[in-house]
């Protein structure tokens, strides 16, 4: 028996997990680094605070080992910017998937006459999260230092580079960037002018199961690890969280409400949305990862807890999450529905299913009824009704959900799980895979070792927890309240830019 380490690079903290052949973790460990927000729409990190959290995750689980090590595989968050030079060192800090600078630029693009051949060559929407409208703003509002880079890369091809001297990105966080063409597995000329970059200027493209040999001396005898030690390059995120929970088959969807949210299923080929609304990024050979992100997800829960629960929160001498237990037991007590209140959660802008920077949330409905309770539960109710906004998109371009894995913090609450399936009519399945991000790669790092014969061996490796099952009654409700949701955000969704001129 050996084992793999799975790294998932996210956009607070890295979480490293040492994993055997069976699936089961054997150790894990978490750092964090700070997110740096300084001015309006600033969402950065330092690539190199999160290098040392690699790192260190990495020599904390390795410690722990007790067998082999046989690889270290690879997630990583999508959209991530950062400018190089000739010696690979950085020139910014890492723009991330939430940095909303690149806004006007992403509505140019938009604008262009041909923006929707754009997104069907790259799979990727038109938003300012990703790299081509950071690019584009970059080059507008900052062309000394557009020019003056030598390399555009993502996080993940900084930190392998840094580890074993290789500059290489997969076609899965490739897919993401907007430069990336699905059809051709190269870069988009088109995308690449729009940047105004060249191919040249990139990492090279690898698939997700490349193997890079040569772990630096010095890293490694830090890791305690062989400098022969094979790092699979592996994925993004997203896509790996849907191979870690085991929703690779049709039909199978896998949501997540963490800080933000998405729900996504994989096809066995590209599938793009007339409309350009949905994301198509790829995974591994015959499997591509079709769905869509939401900037609103357990941050609006947080906001609830800042704005409504303020002096509680102050008062709180209890754990972090003691406010908000105490918000959701408030929240169970209220009928689905709200009293007839809906909370349309876009407190983040948005991307699914509007892709709106500027859209702005709104409490429908209030009435000197209604109190922080239903308040809470109809932000839950909207952060769910969102959701389903985005698998309706979903479904009718791959077909009818069979079933739906859910991870993310909110599956902790039996109240906001007991929400989901009610507004999706359907039974949630709750995995044991809670760090499925890092399992994903994992188990990808397997395949790529040849020590599993093809990733349906995921099937062998997770487990239920629990389902919950939805409550007819008030699945009528929801029913009945859903369409008038929708009718809503037809009605005011042309207002945004109006209020957004109000800083």
């Amino acid at each position: 028996m050996t084992e793999i380490i799975g790294v998932d690079v996210g956009t607070t903290s890295t979480k490293v997990v040492l994993y055997d052949q069976a699936g089961t973790a054997i150790a894990s460990a978490n750092h964090g680094y700070p997110l740096y927000q300084t001015e309006p729409g600033m969402a950065e990190e330092s690539p190199t605070e999160i290098y040392e959290a690699v790192v260190a995750g990495i020599a904390e689980v390795t410690e722990k080992a007790t067998q082999p090590v046989a690889g270290i595989s690879f997630s990583a968050a999508m959209h991530s910017l950062i400018l190089l030079d000739d010696q690979f060192q950085p020139l910014t800090r890492m723009l991330t998937w939430a940095d909303n600078r690149a806004a006007a630029a992403a509505e140019q693009l938009r604008a262009l006459p041909n923006a929707h051949d754009l997104y069907a060559n790259t799979g990727t929407p038109l938003h300012p999260m990703t790299p081509l409208a950071k690019l584009v703003w970059l080059a507008q509002t900052q062309p000394q230092l557009h020019q003056q880079a030598r390399w555009f890369v993502d996080i993940k091809a900084y930190l392998l580079q840094r580890l074993c001297g290789q500059l290489v990105t997969d076609y899965s966080i490739a897919n993401a960037t907007g430069l990336f063409n699905l059809h051709t597995f190269d870069w988009d000329p088109q995308a690449l002018q729009l940047a105004q970059i060249t191919a040249a200027q990139l990492p090279q493209l690898v698939d997700t199961t490349t193997q890079l040999i040569g772990l630096n001396k010095t890293v490694a005898a830090r890791l305690k690890l062989a400098p022969a030690t094979p790092l699979i390059v592996g994925a993004s995120d997203g896509c790996l969280a849907n191979l870690g929970v085991n929703a690779i088959e049709p039909g199978v969807a896998a949501i997540t409400i963490g800080t933000s949210g998405a729900i996504r299923v994989v096809t066995d080929a590209p599938k793009l949305d007339p409309h350009g609304r949905l994301f198509c990024y790829y995974l591994a050979p015959h499997r591509w990862v079709v769905g869509g992100p939401v900037n609103n997800g357990g941050n609006v829960l947080r906001w609830v807890e800042d704005t409504l629960f303020s002096a509680e929160k102050t008062a709180n001498t209890g754990t972090d999450r003691s406010t908000i237990e105490m918000m959701l037991a408030l929240a169970a007590k209220v009928p689905a529905g709200s009293h007839g209140l809906l909370m349309h959660p876009y407190l983040n802008g948005e991307r699914a299913p509007l892709w709106e920077a500027t859209a702005r949330g709104a409490y429908f409905g209030l009435t000197a009824r209604h109190s922080r309770a239903e308040m809470t539960r109809a932000a839950l109710e909207g952060i769910c009704f969102n959701l389903a906004h985005v698998a309706n998109m979903v479904q009718a371009l791959t077909g009818p959900f069979t079933q739906l894995q859910a991870t993310g913090g909110f599956t902790r609450s039996e109240t906001w799980l007991g929400i989901l399936a009610d507004i999706f009519d359907t039974t949630v399945t709750i995995p044991d895979s809670m760090a499925s991000s890092s399992l994903g790669a994992a188990i990808l790092g397997f395949e790529s070792l040849g020590l599993i014969s093809d990733l349906t061996a995921v099937k062998t490796m997770v487990d239920t927890t629990r389902q919950q099952r939805p409550n007819p009654t008030n699945v009528q409700t929801y029913q009945e309240l859903y369409p008038i949701y929708e009718q809503l955000i037809t009605a005011y969704q042309p207002i945004f830019k109006q209020l957004a001129k109000f800083k």
